[in-house]
């Protein structure tokens, strides 16, 4: 692996690993001293894309975080697991009835028991283990796909696209009696599992790149390195050069480039009494 820069790795992750198995080898191949983070996490029975934050990157994770997922999903129809997927108790059910109901839009969702949600402090897939019953609140939650792609008898596959925070194996279970036997996360936003190479870092200014830019002038981007807020593009009086697009609603986040391209912060456009500016909320120089 090359020498450590600020970026994100894109990795395709193997079943009967966890997710933190796959930072912690990439950290190990970094070495020490450098911050190392993820934008999502797999179960382990699941395989496909993660993004391993590294340097400044881990700055970003939020954003990486927000991106939209894409899922092949192997579901057995016609029987439960505790879990939801293979590693749970296994038990028959009744087969759901034709044709199956694939709800898509904004969805109300209860996490499973067995999930990473924190209960009190403590995840809740720990306290399901321990015996504990737990309430986990519902949340809303989007799917933009939810497509039978095959079907044989009691095992049908599906595609699945949906927003952060979409738990795959609810949406299974939730189809009757089912559980996912086969999980694979194909992209993330932009990103596809096909591009995955842990032995390759994207710089963070081409990882980001899904988020409109605004280049600034010298001093502007100088301190704006700083924290400092400096004129939108939108301001009136000042037409955006071509590198410049207008900026979106009040809320949205752009990159702030210097003059050579480089990446100085992440920024939200602002409304003050002086005009619109934009306020760095990340640095991600020095």
């Amino acid at each position: 692996m090359p020498s450590p820069i600020d970026g994100i790795v894109l990795v395709d992750k193997p079943a009967g690993i966890t997710s933190h198995d796959v930072v912690a080898g990439v950290r190990r191949a970094l070495g020490r001293g450098v911050k190392v983070g993820h934008a999502g996490t797999l179960d382990p029975f699941a395989t496909g894309l993660m993004i391993v934050l590294v340097g400044r990157g881990t700055r970003a994770q939020r954003f990486f975080m927000a991106l939209g997922k894409s899922y092949d999903v192997v579901a057995r129809l016609g029987w439960t697991s505790t879990t939801g997927d293979v590693e749970g108790e296994i038990a028959p059910g009744r087969l759901p009835s034709d044709p199956l109901s694939l709800p898509i839009g904004s969805l109300r969702q209860r996490p499973p028991a067995y999930s990473a949600v924190k209960i009190g402090g403590r995840r809740a897939y720990a306290l399901a283990r321990a015996g504990v019953e737990v309430e986990i609140p519902e949340r809303t939650v989007v799917v933009s796909r939810f497509d039978l792609v095959a079907r044989k008898g009691e095992t049908a596959r599906f595609v699945i696209e949906c927003g952060s925070g979409t738990y795959v194996r609810s949406l299974i279970a939730d189809l009757g009696d089912a559980y996912c036997t086969a999980l694979r996360r194909t992209a993330i936003g932009s990103f596809r599992v096909e591009d995955a190479d842990p032995d390759v870092i994207v710089p963070l200014g081409q990882g980001l790149s899904f988020l409109p830019s605004v280049t600034l002038d010298a001093e502007h981007a100088r301190v704006a390195g700083f924290g400092v807020a400096v004129p939108s593009p939108n301001q009136p009086g000042r037409t955006p050069s071509h590198s410049e697009p207008l900026l979106g609603p009040v809320g949205s986040v752009v990159r702030l480039l210097d003059p050579d391209g480089d990446l100085i912060a992440l920024a939200e456009p602002r409304d003050t009494e002086q005009g619109p500016v934009l306020k760095p909320i990340v640095g991600l120089r020095g």
